[in-house]
Order: structure tokens, then C-alpha cells, then sequence
């Protein structure tokens, strides 16, 4: 199976706007974490979420989105597995790829909040999502307008299908991205011994 590597060439080839490829990372470090929370395959797992949204940047209808990459997947020989939690995360194809197995209904679950503690972070001042707090990201999610491209209902569902307390599920991502928050644009105006600890920290998780 292609490397993380040929993945990440490959999002980056098809993928130039920078705040879609840093969303792309961020769920790549959600899925990490959940893979070593379950004792899954932590590269397969990461790949899934790194390559989830690689096509969307040419092909934004959603009849299209997916589908469109699950070719380009199987061309290039990625697992099965993959493609199909790929497909599954779009809602148009539910009927073909229900979220029944564990890898589908995780990548569902950090699709969307991963978008609204980039955007909680961003409006904070120091623009940095070490020592983010839950509450905050809950708080944001009741205000209307608010990163208003965030679907909430989804995220609500994405907790509950992966059977997570979604307070306890923000709280997981947030560490997740703490983990890479120089590479998400999320480490502040003072980044070092922080940034440094929260990646140990996510790490170690």
C-alpha cells in the first residue's frame, strides 16, 4: 500500500488552498489518535483522514466528492478500507457505504469539529489552540454565525455514531491538534515550550 508520504504528495498535488490542506492534517491527527485510543492501524487510520478531502478542491459537488477520489485511490492501491470510510463520510452515500465499521464512523466524527476548533482558536488572541478549553469550543458552537460552514448537527451525530461524550471528543481533538499546531497555522504568537509539551503530550497519548 502506498506511505504516508505518496499520500501526503498526493493531497498536496491535488489540493493548493492552504486552509484545506491544514484541515486535511488536522483530521489526519485526529485519526491518529483515536487509531492509538482503539489499538487500530495508526498509519492507515492517519492516511484515511489526511486523504479524505483530496478531491474536493476540483470536484466540490457533493455527487461527485469521493467518488471521484475512491478512483484515484484504487488506481494507486490503497486499502480498500480507505476508500470505503472515504465514501462513507459523505452523506450522499449512505446508502451504499453506511458508517458500520469503527475507521468510517471515526473519520464522520472528526470531520467537522476539527473546522470549529480551528475557528475557536483563531478568534482567541494569541490565535493559538494550546491550552484551548472545551468550554469555549462548546460556546461557539451555540453562537450563531459562527463558522457558519461547520455543520453542528453533524458533529452531534459524528460523537454520538463513534459512541464518544462529544465533550470528551473535543477535548481529544483539541490534544490531537495541539499535537501539529505549528502545522495547522495554531501556534500562536508564542509557540515554543507549549507547543513543544502538547506534542509530547499528544504523543505520549
Amino acid at each position: 500500500m502506498p506511505t504516508r508520504d505518496d499520500a501526503y504528495r498526493l493531497m498536496t498535488e491535488h489540493v493548493k488552498n492552504l486552509n484545506l490542506q491544514r484541515h486535511m492534517l488536522a483530521v489526519e491527527a485526529a485519526m491518529r489518535f483515536y487509531a492509538r485510543k482503539y489499538g487500530e492501524d495508526e498509519e492507515l487510520w492517519g492516511i484515511t483522514g489526511l486523504l479524505h478531502d483530496c478531491d474536493y478542491e476540483e470536484y466540490p459537488d457533493l455527487q461527485q466528492h469521493t467518488r471521484v477520489l475512491a478512483g484515484w485511490l484504487r488506481e494507486a492501491g490503497y486499502d480498500e478500507r480507505i476508500i470505503y470510510a472515504i465514501l462513507a463520510h459523505n452523506d450522499l452515500n449512505a446508502e451504499t457505504h453506511p458508517r458500520t465499521d469503527l475507521l468510517s464512523k471515526a473519520l464522520y466524527a472528526c470531520d467537522e469539529i476539527t473546522g470549529l476548533i480551528t475557528a475557536t482558536a483563531l478568534v482567541r488572541p494569541n490565535k493559538s489552540i494550546l491550552g484551548l478549553e472545551v468550554s469555549s469550543v462548546r460556546k461557539k458552537m451555540k453562537t450563531k454565525g459562527f463558522a457558519a460552514g461547520v455543520n453542528r448537527e453533524d458533529i452531534v451525530r459524528g460523537a454520538a455514531e463513534l459512541g464518544i461524550d462529544l465533550d470528551e471528543h473535543i477535548a481529544n481533538v483539541i490534544t490531537a491538534m495541539s499535537g501539529i499546531a505549528a502545522e495547522l497555522g495554531l501556534a500562536g504568537t508564542s509557540p515554543s515550550p507549549e507547543a513543544s509539551e502538547a506534542k509530547q503530550a499528544a504523543r505520549s497519548e
